[in-house]
């Protein structure tokens, strides 16, 4: 399972994430932000901004509107060294996501804008790019929101295109496009949660490892990796060599669920890059997922909080 190419993220309809903290709120208040921060986003580039965390490096590629593309560079600044950014700039603007944490009662509220930037032009030209970028034993990913179905497609021929140059293809999305592009087949790696899951193979799935292993092993003719995301139960990996589960079974404060589904995929990915046991690799994914979700992510570093996050992992039949 070991892999050893670079790693390539690759975002069809990025965003400016910006996420609000506030200590209560209620419709109709007027409260004062404990604290905000805007930065360049959508699920690809928040896998490469996770891998930089751990010191490994990726390219970021995609759509990136023209015009905000020297701000988004600028913002990435600081990250130069561990992210190589080479988004294909098309004409229009990058939207902008909101996300409201609310730090008392322990939940949030994503406001999602419609990404504009796709087209048949805009994909052509990501086409031609992405030709110039990947190369053989390459891993390329394909996260976050597709563009709407009519130019589904032009998605599966590129990610086609990337296969054909030698790349590990892994996905992260859901929905038509998801279920598109499995069945399109040569598919490396997945990454659903449980109702992603159920919507591609059009079934209800109970939130069980036995469940979900049964479910994970009919996607194996088309794809060699199911990551079962699976929140605070943690997750579950279903290959044709074997099956593994693992929870964290530590005690932390959740600050925010935001993202804690790609830094679980950067992990996975990191945990590749390091060994080839499967098990090691479902253990960092779950401490690095869990990271982020108690907000360690800000404000420590990967080589503490690996020492200091548990998990319980178990092989199964």
């Amino acid at each position: 399972m070991r892999i050893s190419g670079k790693i390539i993220t690759i975002g069809l309809c990025p965003c400016w994430d910006t996420v609000c903290q506030l200590k209560g709120v209620d419709w109709g208040q007027h409260k004062v932000i404990s604290s905000a921060c805007s930065q360049p986003a959508g699920k690809a580039l928040n896998i490469s901004r996770a891998l930089a965390w751990m010191g490994t490096k990726s390219i970021a590629a995609g759509l990136w509107g023209r015009e905000d593309y020297e701000q988004m560079l600028k913002a990435m600044r600081s990250l130069r060294g561990l992210i190589k950014v080479k988004m294909t700039a098309v004409d229009g603007s990058t939207r902008r996501n909101i996300t409201v944490v609310d730090t008392v009662n322990n939940r949030e509220m994503h406001l999602r804008a419609i990404s504009r930037l796709a087209s048949k032009k805009a994909l052509r030209k990501l086409k031609a790019d992405l030709q110039a970028t990947v190369n053989r034993n390459g891993i390329c990913v394909f996260a976050g929101s597709m563009p709407e179905k009519q130019l589904l497609g032009d998605v599966v021929r590129i990610i086609n295109c990337c296969r054909r140059r030698g790349a590990k293809i892994a996905v992260d999305t859901s929905g038509d496009a998801l279920r598109e592009i499995v069945s399109s087949g040569g598919v490396w790696l997945i990454k659903p949660n449980v109702e992603e899951l159920g919507e591609l193979l059009g079934e209800q799935i109970e939130d069980r490892p036995a469940g979900l292993v049964k479910a994970g092993r009919k996607l194996l003719d088309n794809v060699e990796i199911i990551l079962i995301s699976r929140g605070k139960k943690g997750s579950v990996v279903v290959t044709k060599k074997g099956t593994w589960q693992g929870q964290c079974t530590g005690r932390g404060k959740v600050l925010s669920t935001v993202g804690c589904g790609d830094y679980l995929l950067a992990g996975f990915l990191k945990g590749l890059k390091d060994k080839s046991d499967p098990g090691f690799v479902l253990k960092t994914a779950i401490k690095v997922a869990t990271a982020r979700a108690w907000g360690w992510t800000e404000k420590m570093a990967w080589e503490d909080a690996e020492k200091r996050i548990e998990v319980s992992l178990r092989e199964r039949e």
